[in-house]
């Protein structure tokens, strides 16, 4: 067909744009499945941007990647607005869905329920788009304790923002299932392997008993209760000189001890000792909310342990269909760190590679973040179905990934201004970049001063901190009189025991779980006459 040599030029309307991106499909009035993601500006037509829900969050594709420089790309920025789009126009049909963040580094998501400063431009835009501008009206953190058990190990730690802080801490049998993740492989062989199986399995949870720990009965539920076993395990095999017990040498029992004690140790404050726990709310997770995981203060090890617990006992749930919503999307950023394209093998690697390949089926949703691409494993990536980019690094740029895009692309992403994307999605024939606003949330670095950190404080003070976000009639003087002289221990463990029931009368369960102090008694002896050890007429006598 031979072009016309003249016409007449019309500027694309919202319609058309929708029809050119094959929008159309998607957005038919009574089966709406569009997600607002920005809005495209060319010339004077401002139109917003949908993506597919069913091919966001499943189950025909789902996850999202977004990648870019740091700072300048506003990556995380552009998961918040995206999270608050998902949230106001996910389909009621579809069922419904949350959020589980991992804040990884210092306090990017401890202030998602703070509203932050949105100008006309940025309002113009939610507008635009359909959004409230507000924050998350829904958002509930968790963070493990310091090594001393009872100082919060967390940004969000001012006494104004703890009534939706709880703590994060389990004890040996929520640990036990993923020692594998805190266990070195070289290190643990398969005859370790065999016996901490037998542990898991036979020991722990179960009334045990063994002919050559003679009539002794064991309940082992914490740590400590674990260590009492092992050492009368070994004390009865070297009082019988004995090499090995149930086939397990002597050998392996001692290595095993060795590292499983030793847990408590590299991940004080989020396992206990005594067995104590404080877990996400599995099986009653709200529709519309966001969890966060604090985790931006913890060792490696730690964070490990939680990433691999978290998301299986998630996918388990979900499996169940017993969670308490239908979709959760999982937000893990420094994909570089959890997932590189290189090195070893890692649970948390594995873990997420699963998650990427198989968690659509269940409703369980990955979105990623990352500064470089080209250095992300390409199986997380890859089945990303939604794919952002922020301003780019010329040299990322120039690495293969990127060789499908044209050079006009490549130059408009070096120089992106903050609050511009580029986005791939299935239905769109070809990349399209568009504007989102700034969240309407409290930026990280303005919240950390505005609600700063709490210093360190005793013990007795702590208590009070976390006994008055369920009862705010509670004093220091009333705490320091309840404690008295009990050891640190019993009043970590009475105050997790409150928190983690939240009930009516805080006063009287926390006393509840305390022992009794049984008052001192003054004895007096009564009077009686002294004995004479001689005769009365006895001369030298007294």
């Amino acid at each position: 067909m031979q072009p016309f040599p003249m016409g007449r030029v019309f500027l694309a309307d919202n319609n058309d744009v929708a029809v050119a991106l094959r929008m159309d499909g998607y957005l038919r009035e009574g089966a709406n499945t569009g997600i607002p993601i920005g809005v495209y500006r060319a010339g004077g037509t401002d139109a917003p941007i949908y993506l597919d829900a069913d091919f966001l969050i499943g189950p025909e594709a789902a996850h999202l990647n977004i990648t870019g420089v740091s700072g300048l790309a506003t990556k995380t920025s552009a998961i918040e607005w995206i999270l608050s789009s998902i949230f106001t126009h996910f389909p009621s049909q579809k069922g419904s869905v949350a959020a589980v963040c991992f804040n990884v580094k210092g306090p990017d998501l401890c202030f998602l329920d703070q509203p932050g400063p949105v100008d006309e431009a940025d309002a113009a835009l939610y507008e635009k788009c359909g959004v409230p501008v507000k924050p998350f009206e829904n958002v509930q953190y968790f963070a493990p304790y310091k090594s001393d058990g009872f100082s919060l190990n967390t940004l969000r730690s001012n006494d104004a923002l703890l009534h939706n802080v709880s703590s994060l801490t389990w004890g040996l049998r929520e640990v036990l299932q993923y020692a594998e993740v805190l266990l070195n492989k070289d290190d643990v062989d398969a005859k370790a392997d065999a016996l901490i199986d037998f542990i898991r399995e036979r020991v722990v949870d179960r009334d045990f008993g063994d002919p050559m720990l003679g009539n002794k009965r064991y309940l082992v539920r914490s740590f400590a209760d674990l260590e009492q076993w092992f050492r009368d395990v070994l004390s009865a095999m070297e009082g019988k000189n004995g090499e090995s017990w149930r086939t397990h040498h002597v050998a392996t029992i001692r290595k095993v001890r060795n590292r499983l004690s030793n847990i408590s140790t590299r991940c004080a404050g989020l396992v206990t000792d005594d067995g104590a726990v404080s877990d996400l709310p599995f099986g009653s997770f709200q529709d519309r909310t966001v969890y966060v995981i604090d985790v931006a203060s913890l060792e490696e090890d730690a964070q490990d342990l939680i990433f691999a617990r978290v998301v299986t006992r998630l996918r388990e749930h979900l499996e169940k269909r017993d969670l308490g919503v239908n979709h959760v999307v999982v937000f893990v950023d420094e994909l570089n760190k959890y997932a590189p394209n290189d090195g070893p093998e890692t649970y948390v690697r594995k873990m997420l590679l699963d998650l990427a390949e198989r968690g659509r089926y269940l409703g369980l949703v990955l979105f990623s973040a990352q500064q470089f691409r080209s250095q992300v494993h390409r199986r997380v990536v890859g089945n990303s179905g939604t794919a952002l980019y922020g301003r780019m690094d010329a040299d990322e740029l120039a690495t293969p990934g990127y060789a499908v895009l044209s050079p006009a692309v490549k130059t408009k992403l070096a120089t992106l201004e903050k609050g511009q994307l580029m986005v791939r999605h299935p239905h769109f024939t070809q990349p399209i970049f568009v504007r989102f606003p700034r969240p309407a949330i409290l930026r990280g670095r303005d919240g950390a001063e505005r609600y700063p950190q709490a210093v360190d404080i005793d013990l007795e003070a702590a208590v009070v901190r976390s006994l008055r976000t369920l009862d705010p009639t509670i004093t220091l003087g009333w705490v320091q009189e309840a404690v008295g002289i009990r050891e640190e221990d019993e009043i970590i463990r009475a105050r997790n025991a409150t928190v983690r029931e939240r009930p009516v009368d805080v006063r009287k369960f926390f006393l509840s779980q305390l022992r009794p102090v049984v008052a001192a008694q003054t004895v007096t002896r009564p009077a009686t006459a002294a004995v004479r050890s001689a005769p009365a007429d006895d001369p030298y006598g007294f």
